[in-house]
């Protein structure tokens, strides 16, 4: 794993549990902010994956 897989797939989790939280207190935007984080972190996580398999490639 690099660093933006794991950096990614902590923001993923760090999003869910924000959305998780907003549902809870009932606040719309904390899940709002949460769906992003996860949008996101998703994101960095496969920019990581796509790294690794351009490195795997070139060896």
């Amino acid at each position: 794993m690099n660093k933006d897989q794991v950096e990614g797939k902590l923001q993923d989790i760090g999003g869910k549990l924000q959305e998780e939280a907003g549902k809870l207190v009932g606040n719309q935007e904390q899940q709002v902010k949460g769906l992003k984080n996860q949008v996101e972190g998703k994101t960095q996580e496969k920019y990581g994956d796509a790294k690794d398999a351009l490195r795997d490639a070139t060896n």
